[in-house]
């Protein structure tokens, strides 16, 4: 199986000029593997993430954090077609780490709780599971508090149209950083291309997130990450979507959360409309009396100018492709 290692590549932009690291066919596993967040700073939780000791990626703006393993050029794949992205293993490292950054999350100003605006780092041993790997083994936290690891890939996508766009806050119809717990083994990811051979990059994975990963620094890990590309000609969406065995998701990154919220149901309900022949007003109300619709909230972050990431979800089981 072909693969980017670790040390072959580590990008912390989306950019279009970097050449490719692999070079795969359509319908073929390749392997690649990342690095955690903060580029393998943390081994211990003595390597506390201080201002001082992160200057290396924090001189720069944006921080050079979440570094990226790619591009693949994906043989068939050309501007005007979507890419569909197979996540096929997500194999986590030894451990992972959730940290407070100096700056970073909801109280990094509180006079009310200063613990919380002081650099600290709690490193989260992994324990292999009934496969014998980490893909579905178990987050110990402490002594009698551990819960099943979720592993997913945070930060994902093609190389954009024009812009060159950080691995930290870029966000667009390209990809980019959703942290996003739905970018699991047995999702296909579909994002629009605008390069020849797409230019695919992925890093950022996590462990595990609750919801809206509100400190800004989850359970961060490095990973082995199996996937496979295959090429939808001629077809363009209008936001990156998500398919799960049981759903269908689709994405929307802004601000106000509330926008956020709205944009995503519309792609929805176009996506339901377009390629489930249901009509605009029984997909309203669907999405209003179906209690198996859902709205996620993935990433509410305050830091920098990144977005907040929603995804608003429908299940398959009344869902018939119309081609």
């Amino acid at each position: 199986m072909k693969k980017i290692t670790r040390n072959q590549a580590k990008h912390y932009l989306f950019d279009p000029q970097i050449p490719p690291q692999l070079v795969v066919q359509s319908g073929e596993k390749f392997q690649l593997e990342t690095e955690d967040n903060l580029s393998g700073f943390i081994t211990s939780s003595s390597s506390v993430p201080t201002n001082e000791n992160l200057q290396p990626y924090t001189l720069r703006e944006p921080p050079e954090f979440n570094p990226l393993t790619g591009p693949v050029f994906v043989e068939g794949a050309d501007r005007g077609d979507v890419l569909a992205v197979h996540i096929e293993e997500i194999a986590p490292g030894d451990f992972g780490c959730t940290s407070i950054l100096p700056g970073v999350g909801p109280f990094s100003d509180s006079q009310r709780w200063p613990d919380l605006n002081t650099a600290y780092a709690h490193v989260i041993p992994y324990r292999p599971g009934p496969s014998g790997t980490r893909r579905d083994g178990k987050a110990i936290f402490a002594e009698g508090i551990e819960w099943d690891l979720k592993p997913f890939i945070g930060t994902i996508g093609v190389a954009p149209d024009r812009e060159v766009l950080s691995s930290l806050y870029g966000q667009g119809t390209w990809g980019g950083n959703w942290d996003c717990r739905d970018m699991k083994e047995g999702s296909i990811l579909y994002l629009n291309c605008y390069h020849k051979g797409g230019l695919l990059f992925i890093g950022d994975v996590h462990g595990t997130q609750g919801d809206t990963e509100f400190t800004g620094v989850a359970n961060e890990t490095k990973a082995d990450v199996v996937l496979s590309c295959q090429v939808i000609k001629n077809k363009q969406i209008s936001y990156p979507r998500i398919e799960k065995k049981e759903s269908i998701i689709t994405l929307f990154a802004t601000k106000p959360l509330e926008d956020a919220v709205r944009t995503a149901i519309t792609y929805l309900m176009e996506w339901m409309i377009t390629e489930y022949g249901i009509s605009p007003k029984e997909a309203y109300l669907r999405i209003t009396a179906d209690p198996d619709f859902r709205v996620n909230v993935y990433q509410m972050v305050r830091t920098g100018w990144i977005n907040y990431t929603v995804g608003a979800e429908y299940p398959k089981k009344f869902l018939q492709p119309t081609s």
